[in-house]
């Protein structure tokens, strides 16, 4: 890009012109270095990658105006500390490819051969790709041909309540807790009193907390149990245990905190409605 020069002594500008003149030409000479041409429109591709990823992965708000503030170079920082990290998180995302070519497969071969395992297969892959509905009929099948799995009657849980349907997850949890009180590390008792908190049966759901909060501190049990004493009317203690999943948060490794950022969001949400 060439340069723009002054305008030459005694050419009649305005004011407002020259201050644009100036301006451009700081920019492209001695602003940039000169360089400005290695910039544009780079600077605008990684803005925009940048924001892009701001709205998918919702950090921390700050980060909205070091973007937009900060130029390229705030977008730059961005890209370094939270947009290269995130990169690990695309070998899900690839190794899903091969199972959906699994789940195809398995589809296949459940026509000659529909057992037990197979279905089991084929639902924990379609719960993976958060295909529940799938995922729950592969599970009707096999706990029909096989009644005696809890990881099958729990993954159907899991499934039934990531569809929102709290009222049919709930036989499914109790089957689980009753043959295994610490099943999944107490996250199916968790489970349990969540679904019943959402079902307004707050005395049971007192009776299953209790032990997972006392032995899990996941950021998923931390934030159902505060809403849970939001729904029983305790405000204070309510706050207390979503201050706790703040703190979580600064304990837990990087990665680890990406996972958990649906729930650290949620805590957020609900402090807020708590301090309203």
């Amino acid at each position: 890009m060439d340069e723009k020069p002054l305008p030459k002594r005694g050419t009649p500008v305005s004011s407002l012109s020259l201050y644009n003149a100036l301006a451009q030409w700081r920019f492209e000479v001695a602003g940039m270095g000169g360089l400005s041409f290695l910039i544009y429109p780079w600077g605008f591709i990684i803005q925009g990658i940048a924001l892009w990823h701001f709205v998918k992965r919702r950090p921390e708000n700050y980060w909205l105006f070091i973007i937009i503030f900060g130029g390229v170079l705030g977008a730059g920082v961005y890209m370094i500390v939270e947009v290269i990290p995130d990169l690990g998180l695309l070998r899900g995302a690839l190794r899903g490819f091969g199972k959906r070519s699994r789940i195809r497969a398995l589809e296949i071969q459940i026509l000659d051969n529909p057992s037990a395992g197979n279905l089991e297969e084929l639902a924990e892959l379609n719960f993976e790709q958060k295909n529940y509905r799938k995922a729950l009929e592969a599970l009707n099948r096999a706990i029909s041909l096989r009644t005696d799995s809890p990881h099958a009657f729990y993954l159907r849980a899991k499934s039934s309540l990531a569809m929102g349907k709290y009222a049919e997850a709930l036989p499914d949890l109790e089957y689980v807790v009753a043959k295994d009180p610490k099943f999944d590390y107490h996250r199916a008792t968790g489970l349990l009193g969540d679904a019943y908190a959402r079902t307004g049966d707050l005395d049971k759901a007192a009776i299953y907390f209790a032990p997972a909060a006392q032995y899990s501190t996941t950021p998923e049990t931390l934030y159902n149990y505060a809403n849970y004493l939001k729904l029983a009317g305790r405000r204070e203690e309510a706050l207390e245990w979503v201050r706790q999943l703040a703190t979580k948060k600064k304990t837990l490794p990087r990665y680890m905190r990406r996972e958990a950022r649906p729930w650290f969001a949620k805590g957020k949400a609900l402090q807020k409605e708590l301090t309203r």
